[in-house]
């Protein structure tokens, strides 16, 4: 019997706590560790408490979730920190601040308590909680505990169900899917790779750190537009899109209606807004659009992919990250598929090896790559090294 992810809540909210509480306890893998109403008292429960993650709000007396995000620097400690967001313009402004003192990741709190919002932050946070918890147990030298991330594929009901007794079956049976059998014969190729000149990114549950990492790293010099799908709820994209700007040497922003692909500009799409490259009689454009989700999500990785396949073709890298779920995973078959080259994260450096998994089983993935040597594969791709 393996132990079970502990979770320390934190948050001081009575009914937050209990809530986060229910759906961690509801989940089987998981445990709460503790509970603590402020940062201060969980600094000092976490000695005794001993857990494997922190669910964080950022709004505190005493010791907000900033304040402890400093203090636990401070003391070097590395237990994973997910954020609980609140939805206004400042509520951003503090949750890129707190990833950029070493949170992981962040969900956006309940705006309510309706049976359809809490069904949809449960699934999303517990996904988090099992990815993250995993990899620090295993970093740390802790019993593992192992879970098919292929199961998570979240959608947002159309009529919410009561929540199950056992969670991890019914996301499975209720969504209807099945971990891939095993690898299979990747497509073939219309055409020869060509000279890349897009570089396309799919990303999800792990995706804000990993991309901090990732292009903190790239070469000053890259001449490849990049565009990005990290899925991300809207009025987060654009401050996300800024924080990346600070520590990349390439020019970050959130994508707009219009923008131009241009080299040295990366565009990351914005939340609840599918983006699409189009190619118009002088340049090439991002549309974006409010389509219906696709593989679970606005935006949705799928959506870029096959857009950057027909716009692109055989010039085209496509990578997919880590991630719950399958978005991406189809449609990176396309790039491949039409000549461009394909990356994928490996399983020890994802956070959640679901979309990168899928697609490496679907044998749409030429090469999987650990996060500390993406950038370098990246760029020496895009320059045509290899």
């Amino acid at each position: 019997m393996v132990d079970e992810i502990g979770v320390l809540i934190v948050d001081d909210s009575a009914l937050m706590r209990n809530l986060i509480g229910k759906m961690v306890e509801s989940t089987p893998g998981l445990k709460v560790a503790e509970k603590a109403m402020n940062g201060l008292f969980a600094l000092r429960k976490i000695p005794r408490a001993n857990p494997d993650i922190i669910v964080l709000d950022l709004e505190m007396p005493e010791m907000n979730g900033i304040e402890f995000l400093k203090e636990r620097k401070k003391q070097g400690i590395e237990i994973p920190v997910i954020i609980l967001s609140a939805v206004a313009r400042q509520g951003a402004e503090m949750t890129m601040e707190a990833l950029a003192l070493g949170a992981c990741d962040f969900i956006q709190k309940p705006s309510d308590v309706s049976s359809e919002d809490i069904y949809t932050v449960r699934n999303v946070l517990t996904g988090m909680l099992l990815g993250y918890g995993s990899k620090y147990r295993r970093l740390a030298g802790k019993k593992q505990v192992t879970v098919d991330y292929t199961k998570y594929e979240f959608k947002r009901p159309e009529i919410t169900p009561p929540p199950p007794d056992n969670f991890v079956s019914h996301i499975k049976s209720t969504l209807g899917i099945a971990s891939p059998a095993g690898t299979v014969k990747p497509p073939t190729p219309v055409r020869k790779p060509g000279k890349t000149e897009i570089i396309a990114i799919g990303i999800s549950t792990g995706g804000p750190d990993a991309l901090r990492f990732l292009f903190s790293r790239l070469d000053p010099d890259l001449a490849v537009p990049i565009v990005v799908v990290q899925h991300m709820p809207p009025g987060f994209t654009n401050e996300f899109a800024k924080s990346l700007d600070r520590i990349c040497p390439l020019e970050v922003k959130e994508a707009e209606e219009g923008d131009l692909i241009k080299p040295g500009r990366i565009l990351i799409a914005q939340g609840n807004k599918h983006l699409e490259v189009e190619r118009k009689a002088l340049a090439v454009t991002v549309h974006l659009s409010d389509g219906p989700l696709v593989s679970g999500h606005r935006p949705s990785a799928d959506v870029l992919f096959a857009s950057v396949a027909k716009v692109y073709s055989n010039q085209a890298l496509g990578v997919i990250m880590t991630g719950m779920g399958r978005d991406g995973a189809e449609q990176l078959g396309t790039i491949y598929q039409e000549g461009g080259r394909t990356l994928g994260q490996d399983e020890a450096s994802a956070v959640v090896y679901g979309m990168p998994r899928v697609a490496f089983e679907l044998g749409h993935v030429m090469e999987q790559v650990p996060l500390d040597q993406m950038a370098r594969r990246i760029c020496s791709i895009a320059k045509g090294q290899g």
